[in-house]
């Protein structure tokens, strides 16, 4: 596999008073900030925290 599928997302909702499982979500993909762009691979796991907070994100594929 040395051509791996991977996902720009950027997160433009704030993650305060969300459910505590999205902000591990937020976490887990990496950001840091409000307006952060993060590339992350697309792998199951991934799609999976971006599907349960997609209204937070806005996702760009490469």
């Amino acid at each position: 596999m040395s051509k791996d599928k991977t996902i720009n997302i950027k997160l433009v909702k704030s993650g305060i008073g969300r459910m505590k499982n999205h902000k591990l979500c937020i976490k887990g993909l990496g950001f840091k900030k409000l307006n952060q762009t993060v590339t992350v691979l697309d792998t199951p796991s991934n799609r999976g925290m971006i599907n349960k907070i997609s209204d937070m994100l806005e996702i760009t594929e490469n």
